[in-house]
């Protein structure tokens, strides 16, 4: 089905603003798209919580290692 022509100048002008404004989400659609790609593909997995203990974290805990034991030496009184 073709579209009649615009008949007055206010439906060209809305026209050309509606195709502009169309182009314009279109263009920003693909590069929110491309730089998720990128992300994702480089394996960026740096998140806010990504600190060993947060909740949600990928980093695992590492141990705590104990003291060490005082060293006993002779005590003289």
């Amino acid at each position: 089905m073709a579209f009649p022509a615009p008949e007055h100048e206010i439906h060209r002008r809305r026209f050309s603003r509606n195709l502009g404004v169309g182009l314009t989400l279109v263009c920003f659609v693909a590069l929110v798209f491309a730089l998720t790609v990128v992300k994702v593909t480089n394996g960026d997995l740096g998140h806010a919580n990504d600190a060993p203990g947060m909740l949600g974290s990928t980093v695992p805990i590492a141990p705590e290692l104990p003291a060490p034991a005082p060293a006993t030496g002779a005590v003289s009184p």
